[in-house]
């Protein structure tokens, strides 16, 4: 039990690592780029490239994170393990719409209207909604391979891990001056 809360404190920090080492340069970068009010589509595709590297690091973190915590016999894991693959590719492609929304707030932020704050925040909390629906959905599909207090593990390491990089991702942009 010792050698397991010391590797996840590891990765843990590993984590944090990550997304303080790289958030800030993609933030402050994707802000840069729209103070500078430039099209150059090649230093948006830089910025694109390095959030896609930056999320499939933090997801490869959160998937150790995961199994050192969750303790599956090789049979759970045979079984388990795809269907968390299947959950984490439809959460990507709920999260990429939270970049989406992030990216444009960076590149709106010196312009933003009235209009446009209420759309993104609209936006943002669309996708949070997203989330809880996809969790919810995947309850009872975890649950048919693991048994009830190891999905329940599974669901607080996932929801924790999320909000540790959504605290991080908020702690690093710049809140909407009115």
């Amino acid at each position: 039990m010792r050698r397991t809360a010391v590797i996840s404190k590891k990765l843990v920090s590993l984590l944090f690592s990550a997304a303080l080492g790289f958030m800030p340069a993609v933030v402050l970068h994707a802000q840069s780029q729209a103070a500078q009010a430039t099209n150059d589509s090649s230093g948006q595709s830089s910025i694109d490239q390095d959030v896609n590297m930056l999320r499939m690091d933090l997801r490869s973190q959160k998937k150790q994170i995961i199994a050192a915590n969750l303790k599956l016999t090789d049979a759970e894991a045979e079984k388990f393990w795809p269907v968390y693959d299947q959950y984490t590719a439809e959460l990507v492609k709920i999260n990429d719409a939270k970049y989406a929304v992030i990216k444009e707030y960076a590149q709106n932020y010196d312009t933003l209207t009235d209009e446009k704050a209420t759309e993104l925040t609209k936006q943002l909390i669309g996708v949070d909604g997203q989330v809880s629906q996809l969790r919810d959905r995947y309850v009872p599909i975890v649950n048919k391979v693991l048994p009830g207090k190891k999905t329940a593990l599974f669901f607080q390491l996932d929801r924790r891990l999320v909000m540790l990089i959504d605290v991080q991702l908020a702690t690093q942009i710049p809140m909407v001056q009115p």
